[in-house]
C-alpha cells in the first residue's frame, strides 16, 4: 500500500528529449526496483502547460498512460498523433515508441505504470 502522503516526488526536465519539466509523484521508480519486479515504475505525473515528453522508445519494458485530467496530443511510433484527454489510456509495447504533449490550458495530470517485459527462454 502506497499512501498519498507516502509518495516520492521525481521531477525531470526535457524527459525523452521533451520540453520543460515532467513533475511525478512516485510510488517508486526504475531506481527502486530490481529484476525480480514486473512493474518498474508506478506514479502520479504532471506535464505543464506547454510541456511535453518527448519521441523515446521502449526496449524491454511496457509503459502505460492513464490520463486523469486536461488535454493532449500521444504521438505512437508510426508519428501518429492523437489528442487524449481524461480516461484515455496509452500503451507503448516494447520495441514502440511513443511521446506526449500538454497542448492545453490545464496541466496535463496522467498515472505512469511502467512493466519489465519477461523475454521467454529460447530452447
Amino acid at each position: 500500500m502506497y499512501k498519498k502522503d507516502t509518495l516520492v516526488p521525481w521531477n525531470r526536465e526535457n524527459a525523452g528529449g521533451g520540453v520543460g519539466p515532467l513533475l511525478g509523484d512516485f510510488a517508486y521508480n526504475r531506481h527502486q526496483t530490481g529484476d525480480q519486479d514486473a512493474f518498474r515504475e508506478i506514479g502520479w505525473l504532471i506535464l505543464p502547460k506547454g510541456a511535453s515528453i518527448g519521441l523515446h522508445k521502449h526496449i524491454d519494458n511496457e509503459d502505460v498512460y492513464i490520463i486523469i485530467s486536461g488535454k493532449g496530443v500521444f504521438t505512437d511510433s508510426h508519428g501518429k498523433q492523437t489528442e487524449v484527454s481524461a480516461g484515455d489510456v496509452t500503451i507503448a509495447r516494447p520495441g514502440q515508441s511513443h511521446a506526449l504533449a500538454n497542448t492545453g490550458e490545464e496541466p496535463l495530470v496522467f498515472i505512469n505504470v511502467v512493466a519489465k517485459t519477461q523475454i521467454p527462454d529460447k530452447k
